[in-house]
């Protein structure tokens, strides 16, 4: 659902299974769009697809989405992307493809990770 005003500012709601999601365009002093803070992004926003995520992709291009990244695997065991919204939001679409256990994505990105939380591996 998109609902605007007289002064074009945009009200979404998007609906993903018994859940929602709301995006307001500035409505208020203490609430900032990307496009009034020289695009910077003002939050992070991940989704998580169950599956489908080369399809939603694809679907989002159609619809005329700004992708800032296109589908690509990455080391944790995710598959990715990434796309602009009107506002300058940037919202990432996710998607298990693989499960990594904690010492191999510490390798592999260069890091210590504490806390994972990733199902590891049964062997």
């Amino acid at each position: 659902m998109v609902v605007s005003d007289a002064d074009d500012r945009l009200n979404s709601e998007m609906r993903f299974g018994d859940g929602y999601m709301i995006v307001d365009s500035e409505w208020a002093d203490h609430v900032a769009s990307p496009a009034s803070v020289a695009g910077k992004n003002t939050e992070s926003v991940y989704v998580r697809l169950k599956d489908g995520l080369d399809s939603h992709c694809d679907r989002a291009r159609a619809a005329g989405a700004e992708l800032v990244q296109e589908p690509a695997d990455q080391f944790y065991g995710e598959r990715q992307y990434r796309a602009r919204d009107p506002e300058g939001h940037v919202w990432t679409f996710s998607q298990t493809v693989r499960v990594v256990p904690r010492e191999e994505a510490e390798r592999l990105g260069d890091l210590q990770i504490e806390g994972w939380h990733r199902l590891e591996s049964s062997g």
